[in-house]
């Protein structure tokens, strides 16, 4: 979709959503030059949006604190064994077994994630080490039941990474004036 069609869409109704705020920065960072029409469609939007004939929409940021646990233990882990096993752990393969039978634990706020974080150490960590345990087993008893699957691909990995680091950003920027 274009910029044009985009704030077109927003005018006529009245808002701005996260997936097309993100499309317009889709547009722009990988444009090497706007056009005329592009930068007049920008100019209109900014406009709306400042006098509130379109609304944006807030993202709602959220985590799942059970990942961060997850991970956390099962690097750890993986590293305390990493030197006596050949091939290496992988870590994502690790943490994804855990979680996939791990009640997920998610937070919108920092008080939220603390008390989430806070339970989960007093009432599953004993659960979360059993299936990272259970997770490096398996792994070390089944070979690659998929050699020829493919990760990732790191920009997707790096794209979730930047969109985490500027939610935080944010959060960082707001909590602490300069």
């Amino acid at each position: 979709m274009s910029i044009e069609r985009i704030v077109e869409q927003a005018l006529s109704d009245g808002y701005l959503t996260p997936t097309m705020e993100a499309e317009v920065g889709r547009i722009c960072d990988t444009a090497s030059e706007l056009s005329i029409e592009e930068y007049m469609a920008l100019d209109r939007l900014m406009g709306a949006l400042l006098t509130g004939e379109v609304v944006a929409v807030p993202r709602k940021q959220f985590i799942n604190v059970m990942e961060e646990l997850v991970l956390s233990e099962s690097i750890g882990r993986v590293a305390e064994l990493d030197a006596s096993i050949d091939p290496p752990l992988d870590v994502g393969d690790i943490a994804a077994y855990a979680l996939n039978r791990l009640p997920p634990l998610y937070a919108t706020t920092e008080e939220g994630a603390s008390y989430q974080r806070k339970k989960a150490k007093e009432e599953l960590q004993g659960l979360i080490r059993e299936q990272i345990n259970e997770a490096i087993s398996r792994n070390l008893q089944a070979p690659d039941p998929n050699p020829d699957r493919q990760a990732f691909k790191s920009s997707d990995v790096l794209k979730q990474v930047n969109h985490l680091l500027q939610s935080h950003a944010r959060q960082y920027e707001s909590s602490n004036p300069s």
